[in-house]
């Protein structure tokens, strides 16, 4: 028997460890598990070469549980250790083999990377773990090895009995971390490790039905029920395969078997590049409602398969979290610090291409099938306007497959917008207004209002919209955007001919104070305009800017005083409409009218609530009866 201690270069090698150690304790099972495929992958190389002769066998990854024991063992049959190799790999841990085999076999097969460093990742074992065992026979002609150690320094090395090439790592499970004795979290943690692992994994065994070849009395086939190895990972992804070997269907079942709780998606991006970076992977768009509370963190970043985070925030840019999928590449490193990530240039990167890719995607897509990208939209569309208010290069690329809908569900790009509406609807400033509702049916009079007059309403119902909106005011000081509610129709789309007013001066002073008195609201700025006989008696109007920045500012944005600010209303009185006269003329009444106008005012814009609303309806239906 050996003993010996193990040799740590305290200078370098503890921070690494502490970096190492920040990371979740359940990552000890990927770090191991790795270390597994790791040493398969190494063997397998090496028979490709000629240095391993005969048939390899199984060349699966089990991992066992044993509660009574206290054990979990991770078993590969791969490379193996002999007590040379364990001695220069494990005991000094800062020197690890993974460069020392690399630079050996450069070039041989690019696709056989070495995703695990059997060094420090190995030591995370003891996270969980008072003792821990490594039994190892290596494919050389060499004796059996067992390695112990309890954590501290101290190690000891002795022949074993193992007869099969393979290494046994065995944890014998500290009294803290006895829930990593039970199935259910091992087989979750490698279904969130592990799931893609290029080497099959074996994690118990699940029955099946097996047909026997008889029937029984009812004509129907007599089934046994076997037991067969559950392997708990695909080796074999899609984003590793070639776009051209996969079908819609393949691509919509590998969706599923991510999400199998979601719809499924839209359509997906299949991510391949090879220079001056790594990356494989496939995206896909999810189907997204008109909201900014949509569920983000379902990308999952991968190295050569192997899980790095499914917390992406602040490594892409954020309206990419909105998508669904996969990014691989081995240019993403292992360690998980978003610090780091945030940081490393191959990331930045890797983050641009993707953008790239999907605002090319996204114009393919509307020039290749207009007709089916229109009816996407509804879920599309919040993702697009967040894209190009995030990232400028996103808004420059994707401008032109962004669309604008209108009430009648017609679909224009901002640029077929603009030249659509621009005879009509430019005032007399030079401005062309671009009119739009926030809630088509609230504000249907105003719509209708605006339609009266052939003018075009924009439908921009997404809480995102009012920020979009900004974006593309700055974006074209040609163009304004009005919602139909913010003033009359005259004053929205102001013209150089003004109507005449009905009413003399002096009736039109009666008619403001008697609106006045009867509101008694200093909030409420009452208002006379000479409108169309046609339009509504009395109007409620809002600012369009101060509106739009307390509702920005609610959503996130805007000005931070604007959501302080008391709200004001314009109440504008239509001096041609034949109830103003009405109103002058009846003096005992009056009182009455107007505070039925204004209720109904404040109806039209959803104003009217509480109390006031009761009073309004037990009102109308006393004077019903």
């Amino acid at each position: 028997m050996q003993k010996g201690s193990i040799n740590v270069q305290t200078e370098n090698i503890f921070p690494i460890i502490k970096k190492f150690l920040y990371s979740d304790q359940d990552i000890f099972l990927r770090e191991l598990v790795s270390n597994a495929v790791d040493a398969t992958q190494k063997l397998i190389l090496l028979s490709k070469k000629g240095d391993v002769q005969g048939d390899l066998g199984s060349t699966q990854i089990e991992v066992k549980l044993d509660k009574e024991a206290k054990t979990l063992t991770i078993s590969d049959r791969g490379i193996g250790m002999t007590s040379e190799e364990i001695e220069k790999y494990i005991n000094q841990i800062a020197f690890s083999s993974a460069e020392e085999f690399i630079e050996k076999f450069k070039g041989i097969d690019d696709k056989a990377q070495i995703i695990g460093h059997f060094g420090l990742g190995f030591y995370s074992a003891f996270m969980v773990a008072d003792l821990v065992e490594i039994i190892t026979k290596s494919y050389q002609d060499a004796p059996a090895s067992k390695w112990t150690c309890d954590g501290s320094p101290n190690y000891t090395i002795e022949e074993a009995g193992k007869a099969e090439r393979g290494t046994d790592i065995v944890l014998h499970i500290n009294e803290e971390s006895l829930e990593f004795l039970e199935e259910g979290k091992i087989r979750a943690l490698l279904n969130k490790y592990c799931k893609f692992l290029p080497i099959p994994i074996k994690f118990g065994e699940e029955s099946y039905q097996e047909a026997t070849g008889e029937k029984d009395k009812d004509g129907k086939d007599v089934m046994l029920e076997n037991k067969k190895d559950y392997i708990i990972n695909n080796p074999n992804p899609a984003w590793n395969k070639s776009p051209s070997d996969l079908s819609d269907e393949d691509y919509l079942n590998f969706y599923r078997e991510l999400y199998p709780m979601s719809d499924d998606p839209m359509f997906w991006i299949h991510l391949n590049v090879d220079f001056p970076f790594k990356l494989t992977g496939i995206l896909y768009f999810p189907k997204l409602k008109k909201t900014y509370e949509v569920q983000k963190n379902k990308i999952s970043l991968y190295s050569n398969q192997v899980f790095v985070t499914d917390n992406v925030d602040n490594i892409v840019p954020e309206f990419l979290t909105m998508l669904h999928g996969i990014i691989d590449s081995p240019d993403i490193p292992l360690n998980v610090s978003r610090s780091y990530l945030q940081s490393d240039s191959n990331v930045k990167k890797i983050t641009g291409h993707i953008s790239k890719k999907v605002s090319d995607k996204l114009v393919e897509l509307f020039k290749k099938d207009r007709k089916s990208f229109e009816e996407k939209w509804d879920s599309l569309g919040v993702f697009v306007k967040y894209g190009m208010l995030s990232d400028e290069k996103f808004f420059d690329r994707t401008k032109e497959a962004c669309l604008l809908e209108n009430v009648d569900n017609a679909f224009k790009t901002i640029s077929e917008y603009k030249d659509q509406v621009k005879t009509l609807q430019t005032d007399k400033h030079g401005k062309i207004v671009h009119l739009y509702t926030s809630d088509p049916e609230a504000q249907d009079t105003y719509v209708g209002a605006a339609k009266a007059r052939n003018y075009d309403v924009l439908k921009m119902d997404a809480l995102i919209d009012n920020h979009f909106i900004q974006q593309l005011e700055m974006k074209d000081s040609d163009c304004v955007f009005k919602r139909v509610d913010a003033d009359t129709i005259n004053n929205l789309v102001e013209k150089d001919e003004e109507a005449a007013s009905v009413l003399s001066k002096e009736e039109e002073e009666k008619l403001k104070k008697a609106y006045e008195q009867c509101i008694n609201d200093t909030s409420v700025s009452v208002e006379l305009k000479a409108l169309s006989p046609e339009d509504m008696p009395v109007q409620i109007t809002q600012s369009e800017w101060l509106r739009r920045m307390k509702e920005m500012q609610q959503f996130g944005g805007g000005m931070p005083m604007m959501g302080e600010m008391p709200g004001s209303l314009n109440l504008v009185v239509n001096t041609n409409h034949s109830l103003a006269q009405k109103i002058l003329k009846s003096k005992k009444s009056q009182k009455e009218q107007i505070g039925q106008l204004y209720n109904l005012a404040l109806l039209s814009q959803g104003m009217l609530k509480g109390k006031k609303l009761t009073e309004f309806i037990k009102k109308s239906m006393t004077e019903m009866v």
